[in-house]
């Protein structure tokens, strides 16, 4: 396909046929065991063992989810490590339920792993419930039902047309 490139004048661009996907979020994370066991205990599969205590990966029933430590993933990225951010980074990772009741028992259940409850269980504006917790690298969190998506019996989200 050719489209005029941005403030190129009219000459033409190639723009390649993708399909876009998101296939892995990888968190930085400080002590690679603590986290692999976190993740473990939250009943997410380890898959691609392999990687020993380099990397860990994830099934979570849609993107992969890796863990890899924090100053190698900022050098991965080409990104500083230090300083370590203390505030909201600007994303939330989201464990969608199927019920109130199920949003109450992930909560409950992460903070017995040693998460921490940023924020109790609430109806949202919106209809929803939702509450947020932090796994031990401060990675928020969002723990939610809400009206109009899914979770599958195969565990994904489906989200209507």
């Amino acid at each position: 396909m050719n489209n005029p490139a941005p403030d190129s004048g009219d000459a033409p661009r190639i723009i390649p046929k993708i399909t876009p996907r998101l296939t892995v979020i990888t968190l930085g994370v400080r002590d690679i065991r603590a986290s692999i066991y976190f993740y473990e205990a939250l009943g997410f599969a380890r898959k691609f063992r392999a990687t020993g205590d380099a990397v860990a990966f994830f099934e979570t029933g849609g993107p992969v989810l890796g863990l890899f430590p924090w100053d190698q993933l900022a050098h991965d990225a080409g990104l500083p490590d230090h300083p370590r951010p203390q505030v909201f980074r600007g994303a939330t990772l989201a464990w969608n339920c199927r019920s109130r009741e199920e949003v109450d028992a992930v909560l409950g259940f992460a903070v017995t792993l040693g998460a921490r409850l940023l924020k109790p269980a609430h109806q949202t504006d919106y209809g929803g419930y939702s509450g947020y917790f932090a796994d031990p690298d401060d990675h928020p969190w969002e723990v939610v039902v809400a009206p109009g998506i899914e979770v599958g019996d195969d565990g994904r989200v489906h989200l209507p047309d």
